[in-house]
């Protein structure tokens, strides 16, 4: 047999280069007539299963197909918006792709294996039966079994991609129909009640000059329950009716050390029942150490890192929000730094040479010398979480960059990484931990003291605080004056605002999207101008019911804890004194336009609970989309299925016309019936 020709195809451009990098010594570069990011390289290669052959690496840009309705859909008056429910789709190449696909099918001529580089989930499964179809056009060999093969990577440092090569699988055609599934489900559905709800409120909407022409009331199925998160909690913050309680704290200064304890009661309701206790207290005037306990204890080392915690971790300690963060780290795997951010898998393969890559670490680095401390006898192996999508390890550095060819938000990106990987080999910190309990009066008090005996995990991983709190020496039964006792009036706190990190784990609770989508659907509920985001301000208070960690300032873009008002405080014991202060974190939180209100408002009032800002829908269509991936169903039954349910609901909508424009009419005009 002669020279064979492959033909490789990657998502992206520099996932493309990198291969041809790894796989080509002396590797011929093209540019593409039409595009400007896409090229072709060519070289020779020996690949163990089809010996030597001629190679050529090429890209597409994300996703090769387009989809739409047919022309006579195009008019949002052509037809009633519940047509579009089974109206004919259009699969097409669009003028952007057309230079890229006309690019595939002249080397797929001549091509005997069509080798797909697309990224290893669902998405990536059908990008790659997209640009086999393509191929396929002016080879259909490449069509039939055998003709098209795809690798299996997680990045693309050299080894890895060497291995991927050699290692040929086939495409997951259940993934690939799940995602499918979900494109034209997502189109029929979007833009059936898209223009059903532009149709309904314009009128209402430029009635009042609050919306322009070219204007429309944007629905997704991951859109509007994301929306309905946000306005629930607002509006469960905003109808809160605080209530008063009391509460006694007491405080101990003994050898220049404070000890702050907390009542066992925690607080009370009845303001004459806990003057009662509290006077007791005072009249016994001694309290009386009931317990001292002093055990071991662990502060856990991290899991290894998702998708998920990535992004909430990225807005919780640096204030970038999600889909920033998930940017950034795309473009650190493109460059090689770190593996493939898109995973929900938190357990480490047995298989995975996880000391090689921290001896990596160790070049360079404020971690270098952890590194290498944990190569010499530090390591310990990764906790194992819940999760494994069979597809991707966890988020962790694959080779090391020195932080100056970065930015400064890559280097941010990246050291998180980094020093969660290395954390998540470490051991996890030790203490010992002292509970003690004493009576004062008929009322019981409780506090603890921790000493940190071995940092371990905690000397890398910036981002966990666990200090000592030290204790002076009770011994039990002994007896003392505390030094101050007080009565404390406070007022039950509302709910905070949804915050970027709570909100992605609702998301992910209700399946609502998936790791990689999540973000995208917060930022268009904020770009449809349904909700606003803004820096979250927390009110930062020292009392003693609970004690709040500051972050290290390296590690934190702010963080204080917003706690009870203190009201008026009766005074008992030696002294007394207080203090507060107040923060702004760089955490965001959500808060519903008017529209954003009178859209989850409206749908609420038609008095159905599977309506369309209620997560019910979308995660039941999710878990269709993986019993399409086990088998257990198909893509056309899921289809019908689904676009039932949404049929239903579109009738009951057609049923209450006035529901959706009261609302409006209250929140974006201030109308009360």
């Amino acid at each position: 047999m002669g020279v064979r020709t492959v033909l490789c195809v990657a998502e992206k451009p520099s996932i493309a280069k990198a291969i041809a990098n790894h796989l080509g010594d002396q590797v011929t570069t093209h540019n593409i007539q039409g595009t400007t990011y896409v090229k072709n390289y060519e070289f020779n290669y020996t690949f163990p299963q089809w010996g030597r052959c001629s190679v050529t690496v090429t890209s597409v840009l994300g996703h090769l197909l387009s989809h739409e309705f047919e022309p006579r859909y195009k008019s949002w008056t052509s037809c009633d918006p519940s047509a579009l429910f089974n109206a004919h789709i259009e699969v097409f190449i669009n003028s952007k792709n057309k230079p890229i696909a006309d690019n595939i099918k002249r080397h797929a001529r001549r091509a005997d294996v069509l080798y797909i580089w697309t990224d290893c989930d669902r998405e990536g499964e059908h990008i790659g039966t997209e640009i086999r179809s393509v191929a396929a056009q002016s080879n259909q060999a490449l069509g039939r079994a055998g003709g098209t093969v795809r690798a299996h990577f997680s990045h693309i440092e050299r080894a890895h991609i060497i291995h991927a090569a050699h290692h040929p699988a086939d495409l997951n055609e259940a993934q690939a129909n799940a995602i499918a599934s979900r494109i034209e489900l997502d189109l029929r559905v979007g833009a059936s009640f898209t223009r059903h709800l532009t149709l309904s409120l314009r009128p209402v909407l430029q009635l009042g000059n609050r919306l322009e022409a070219s204007q429309f009331i944007s629905y997704g199925s991951c859109q509007f329950p994301t929306l309905g998160f946000i306005v629930e909690r607002y509006w469960r913050a905003q109808n809160f009716i605080p209530e008063p309680f009391w509460s006694i704290k007491l405080m101990h200064q003994e050898a220049g050390i404070r000890v702050n304890f907390s009542w066992a009661r925690k607080h009370l309701f009845d303001r004459m029942t806990a003057v009662i206790l509290y006077e007791r207290c005072l009249t016994s005037r001694n309290a009386q150490v009931q317990k001292v306990k002093t055990t071991l204890t662990s502060k856990w080392k991290p899991l290894p890192l998702t998708t998920l915690e990535l992004q909430k971790c990225g807005s919780k300690f640096f204030g970038i929000d999600s889909q920033k963060v998930l940017q950034l780290a795309e473009k650190l795997y493109q460059k090689g730094w770190i593996s493939y951010p898109r995973t929900e898998t938190d357990q480490f393969d047995q298989g995975m040479d996880l000391r090689g890559l921290i001896q990596k670490q160790a070049q360079g680095g404020p971690w270098a010398d952890y590194a290498t401390a944990l190569v010499e006898g530090g390591f310990s192996w990764p906790r194992n979480g819940r999760n494994n999508d069979k597809a991707h390890p966890p988020i962790h550095p694959v080779n090391f960059v020195n932080p100056t060819m970065l930015s400064y938000e890559e280097q941010r990106v990246y050291e998180f990484v980094v020093r969660r990987f290395l954390a998540c080999c470490s051991k996890d910190a030790q203490g010992s931990k002292t509970d003690l309990s004493i009576l004062y009066g008929l009322e019981t008090f409780n506090t603890s003291g921790l000493i940190i005996l071995e940092r371990n995990y905690l000397d890398v991983y910036i981002y966990d605080r666990w200090s000592n709190q030290e204790l002076p020496p009770f011994i039990e039964g002994e007896v003392f004056e505390p030094t101050e006792a007080l009565l404390c009036e406070g007022k039950t706190s509302p709910p905070e605002y949804l915050t970027e990190p709570d909100l992605l784990a609702i998301m992910n609770e209700n399946g609502i999207g998936t790791d990689a989508t999540m973000a995208d659907h917060i930022v268009t509920i904020t770009d449809r101008q349904y909700v606003q985001a803004r820096a979250q301000p927390r009110q930062a208070w020292h009392g003693n019911d609970e004690e709040s960690e500051e972050l290290p300032a390296q590690a934190r873009a702010g963080n204080s804890h917003r706690g009870r008002n203190a009201g008026a405080r009766r005074r008992g014991g030696r002294n007394s004194g207080a203090s507060g202060g107040g923060a702004i974190t760089g955490v965001r939180e959500f808060i519903p336009t008017t529209l954003g209100a009178a859209l989850v408002e409206g749908h609420e009032n038609m008095g159905f609970e599977t309506n369309l800002t209620k997560p019910f829908l979308r995660k039941e269509m999710e878990l269709k989309m993986n019993a399409i991936c086990n088998g257990q169903t198909t893509k056309a039954r899921v289809v019908n299925e689904t676009i039932e349910q949404y049929r239903g609901v579109y009738a009951r909508m057609k049923q209450h016309p006035d529901a959706l424009r009261t609302a409006v009419r209250k929140y974006v005009f201030g109308e009360v019936n």
